[in-house]
């Protein structure tokens, strides 16, 4: 059985209880299966070699959402292929690729965790109680040896993460 966490985050000030642990630089990374693009499985191990960023998201189609996705997009790409940097949500993946294709956002990986939910589960960020199920805002940073080196948890789902200290520790995992 998985832990939850009462009232671990807020959406518009409502308490939210999570699924799974609370994750913190030094942990292992989590293995996790999600869906690609093409509808093909992406495991933890498919993204291992570089210093990755996972920057997670309720829906792409949400305000909040979108700016995340611009500002880490804009961030990653003077860091070229040093990083990998992936937007994971429980969207389909069609609507992830739609998503990006109209905003021009090339380099970014989408992972949908809507099959199994086992990134949400395994990061503690599946948000538990909703009519439908979401992700919890939320910034991990991960080495090219699995291991995290940052963690943000945005205690308000309504609001951006910290981009400054993501990138920081971004550039940092990958030695540059």
């Amino acid at each position: 059985m998985a832990e939850i966490r009462k009232a671990a985050v807020t959406m518009k000030g409502n308490p939210l209880d999570l699924v799974g642990p609370t994750l913190k630089a030094g942990d292992k990374a989590p293995a996790f299966t999600c869906v690609g693009e093409g509808l093909n499985p992406i495991s933890l191990a498919d993204t291992t070699g570089k210093a990755r960023l996972f920057s997670v998201v309720p829906s792409l189609d949400t305000p909040v959402c979108n700016i995340q996705t611009h500002k880490f997009s804009e961030q990653v790409n003077s860091l070229g292929d040093k990083v990998a940097a992936y937007t994971i949500s429980l969207d389909l993946p069609f609507a992830m690729k739609r998503f990006c294709a109209e905003s021009k956002i090339a380099n970014l990986v989408n992972l949908s965790d809507a099959h199994d939910h086992s990134f949400g589960e395994h990061y503690g960020v599946l948000i538990q109680g909703l009519p439908i199920p979401l992700l919890a805002r939320a910034i991990f940073v991960v080495d090219a040896h699995d291991t995290i080196t940052y963690v943000e948890l945005v205690p308000e789902i309504a609001q951006e993460p910290n981009y400054e200290p993501a990138i920081a520790a971004l550039k940092a995992a990958a030695g540059v």
